[in-house]
């Protein structure tokens, strides 16, 4: 059989000024044949009669019907449970190795007689009309921090039209973060953008309500900017593709900074944030052609950014705790039962009370949390010593392994009194210097002498009675010196005057006195 190459082989030879034999012989194929296709000026494939005979048996032939009403039925089901079902019907009629032969039956089926599919409609995107974002998980890339996982996520915010992207870290899906990333891609770009398109998330949209399409925190963000709202029907997330795809490819691209770089792991969070903020910076450099259309377009930033925190109004509990967003902290005893106002921040949570910032601590991740400080409820711990021991929130007040270490060692040493002791070691953490008792704890454990409060008191004091390296003492100045040094200034301007820098050398390593001397 001729092949469309051995044709245009032959061709080539033909237009060389080679004889047909020649030109035969060059495309392998016989002097008779080439002469045909001289004459035909064809392809092979081009005149090939089209083949509508089967060249084998269809083994499904007579059981095709039932299968296509089944697929009418449910066009959800798929050819393997189909062959399946149709091996359980028919016991020993179908061998596996026929699934693949049934598996194109159905498909041909499909595509001439199925249901018709999904159409998807590429749209016309304008300059500073759209704008999408969504969150992305990080945890496949592998980062550390200081050879520590670092899992987090990062907020991505992108124009439809340039393509032009920003990214925020953040460590949740919440509202915080998102007012957090799209005021840092806003106030970046220098203007506002007429649509800002999200997928259903619970943060911005209304879900399990009818009444209200998007919630009052994101509208309120949203006509802050004067931005439009736009949200994906439900599970279609194609809807939202800009995001998606601008995830997809950011991600990869960052993997294969990392593989350039050779490492994964980094110094601070700082370094990670640069290296994003490079990399970034790098994709959008391509993009400054439609970006420059879309600029002019964007409309104007307000006088200021919105605050991006969450206010909640409180009350201290009995346990001289807060509970915000299903997590507890602790604050000073003395906001027992008063009304505080929460200012919850994507990474911090401060604590307000008559105007006043009174504490600001890091914002708990996840859920059902606790972050209790010693500080703030040792005072009553000490006087309710027995409190301790089942204290639901006790493993806080452990602030490092040392502390932890002495309490075992206390509790095995004074089995009735080891709580006491302990609450009197963290009571001068509290007072003097966390860090000198966990040294003072060190020293302790690591020696024979028992864990104590008098002796890390003993030794609290010993240390205090040690000057500082830094410690320098400067003695009070006699200004009769001055007098001295100014005579000596002139006596050697005289001497300088009268050499004339002669004896410079000779005189280089003298001292002023000698130098007095021989004048």
């Amino acid at each position: 059989m001729v092949t469309d190459r051995q044709a245009k082989r032959l061709w080539r030879a033909l237009a060389s000024r080679k004889t047909l034999a020649q030109a035969a012989d060059k495309a392998n194929m016989d002097e008779k044949t080439a002469r045909k296709y001289r004459q035909l000026g064809r392809l092979p494939s081009e005149v090939a009669p089209q083949r509508t005979w089967r060249t084998r048996n269809d083994r499904f032939a007579e059981f095709w019907p039932e299968v296509f009403e089944q697929l009418r039925e449910a066009p959800g089901l798929e050819a393997k449970t189909l062959f399946q079902w149709l091996q359980g019907k028919h016991p020993g009629k179908f061998d596996d190795s026929q699934l693949r032969s049934f598996q194109r039956g159905v498909k041909r089926w499909r595509a001439t007689e199925g249901p018709a599919k999904e159409v998807f409609f590429s749209q016309v995107h304008h300059p500073g009309r759209l704008c999408a974002s969504d969150f992305t998980h990080m945890k496949s890339l592998e980062i550390t921090i200081g050879g520590q996982a670092f899992d987090h996520l990062v907020y991505h915010w992108v124009l439809t039209y340039s393509n032009w992207e920003s990214v925020t870290i953040c460590f949740s899906e919440s509202f915080e973060s998102l007012s957090e990333g799209l005021q840092n891609a806003v106030w970046e770009l220098g203007g506002v953008p007429q649509r800002h398109r999200t997928d259903r998330m619970s943060l911005a949209v209304n879900n399990a309500s009818t009444e209200k399409e998007f919630t009052d925190r994101y509208t309120g963000l949203l006509g802050y900017y004067g931005m439009e709202m736009e949200k994906i029907q439900a599970e279609e997330p194609n809807e939202n593709g800009d995001a998606e795809q601008s995830h997809r490819r950011f991600k990869e691209n960052v993997e294969q900074a990392l593989l350039l770089r050779g490492s994964r792991d980094f110094l601070c969070r700082e370094a990670y944030q640069q290296f994003l903020r490079e990399l970034v910076a790098n994709r959008n450099a391509g993009r400054r052609k439609r970006l420059d259309e879309e600029l002019p377009q964007l409309r104007r930033l307000p006088e200021r950014r919105r605050e991006s925190c969450k206010r909640l109004p409180v009350r201290v509990d009995t346990g001289s705790l807060i509970h915000v967003d299903r997590n507890a902290y602790s604050v000073p005893s003395r906001l027992v039962g008063e009304r505080v106002e929460v200012r919850l921040y994507v990474e911090h949570v401060e604590v307000w009370y008559a105007q006043q910032e009174v504490e600001r601590f890091p914002r708990l991740r996840g859920r059902n949390k606790h972050d209790v400080n010693y500080r703030h409820i040792i005072d009553w711990l000490v006087r309710k010593p027995g409190a301790f021991e089942n204290y639901r929130y006790r493993e806080d007040l452990f602030p490092t392994s040392r502390f932890r270490m002495a309490y075992d060692a206390l509790r095995e040493a004074q089995p009735e009194r080891g709580h006491k002791e302990y609450l009197g070691v963290l009571a001068l953490a509290a007072r003097q210097s966390e860090t000198a008792v966990d040294e003072a704890l060190r020293t302790l454990l690591s020696s024979d002498r028992g864990v104590s409060r008098s002796a890390v008191e003993e030794l609290l004091h010993r240390a205090e009675m040690i000057p500082a390296v830094t410690d320098v003492t400067v003695e009070d100045v006699d200004l009769l010196d001055f007098d001295e040094l100014f005579l000596h200034k002139e006596v050697w301007d005289g001497f300088q005057g009268r050499c004339e820098g002669e004896v410079d050398g000779l005189l280089a390593g003298t001292a002023l006195a000698d130098v007095s001397g021989m004048f």
